[in-house]
């Protein structure tokens, strides 16, 4: 591919490493296209330092360690992204760790601080807790002072979240969890993060609390589902559906600033940390493909470029 070319309020980025989402496997099969003028290379994530810097672009300087959210091109050498969309590494952080970071963190601050507005003392049912953003969710909602119930359905993939912070653990094996779930909390939840997706939709709606939001951020079961509204109702319940990558730029860039200021912190003295699985080189993306749909993967795989 050429080499990509910087524009007004982009930064050029050397690419140290970049992370594989679950998004990245299914733009591979053809069901989950780029936006609008992002790179049709793989990745959506990324850390490394700056080669050079487009018109307009203020506050960075060529070599700064940064990490970076993008609309695509993760997997290469280098990418254009907007300045917007980068923080800088912690001080001490390296760049394969940091690469883990952008995406999961990023889309976990949207759905649980600007969609679900999540407050201190409520209840945060967090799906695939093990998962990239799983991980990443479970530890937010600690520090947001929730009080995190971790599923899976994979009950030895929680080990995971009780060290992160979970103060309860589900298991979601046969898809029917309300009832153990209420049998934890007989009020219920007031936020549903649902990282699986509307083939559990009546379970999430068993588990809401008065006033609570279910967050979708996944399609992984499926597209579709019956919705009886009338259950809805009586709870004064919220949907939220979203995906931070067809997200309108000027807001990405207010959710990577926004968990910035937040995060940023708290990831330097470790109370936040992306987990990694495995560290792989950039040749070998098919093979992270291949774990990540055919093995439970505990958090991220990071894929670091070689030159």
């Amino acid at each position: 591919m050429p080499d990509p070319v910087v524009g007004a309020g982009e930064v050029l980025l050397d690419i140290a490493a970049t992370a594989v989402n679950r998004a990245d496997l299914a733009q591979r099969v053809g069901n989950y296209p780029p936006p609008p003028g992002a790179s049709d290379i793989l990745g959506l994530e990324a850390a490394g330092t700056i080669r050079a810097m487009g018109p307009g672009v203020t506050g960075w300087s060529t070599g700064d360690r940064v990490m970076a959210l993008l609309g695509g091109g993760g997997y290469a050498e280098q990418v254009a992204v907007p300045a917007g969309q980068l923080l800088p590494v912690p001080a001490g952080m390296d760049l394969v760790t940091a690469a883990a970071i952008p995406e999961v963190f990023t889309t976990a601050w949207m759905a649980l601080s600007h969609r679900a507005c999540l407050r201190a003392g409520e209840h945060l049912l967090v799906h695939a807790a093990a998962s990239g953003v799983g991980t990443a969710a479970v530890q937010m909602g600690r520090e947001m002072g929730a009080a995190v119930v971790a599923a899976s359905r994979d009950p030895g993939r929680l080990d995971v979240a009780r060290a992160m912070g979970a103060e309860h653990e589900l298991t979601t094996t046969d898809g029917a969890f309300a009832e153990a779930l209420r049998g934890l909390l007989p009020g219920g939840v007031d936020v549903v993060l649902d990282l699986v997706g509307p083939g559990w939709w009546d379970e999430n709606v068993s588990c809401l609390a008065p006033g609570g939001h279910i967050v979708m951020l996944s399609l992984m079961t499926g597209r579709t589902v019956p919705v009886d509204f009338a259950r809805l109702m009586p709870c004064q319940a919220t949907l939220h559906v979203a995906g931070l990558r067809l997200t309108d730029p000027v807001l990405k860039a207010e959710l990577v600033q926004g968990f910035g200021q937040w995060g940023l912190g708290r990831l330097a003295d470790k109370r936040l940390r992306p987990v990694i699985a495995r560290v792989l080189p950039l040749a070998d993306a098919g093979t992270a493909h291949a774990l990540l749909e055919d093995t439970p993967v505990t958090g991220k795989i990071v894929l670091e470029v070689t030159r």
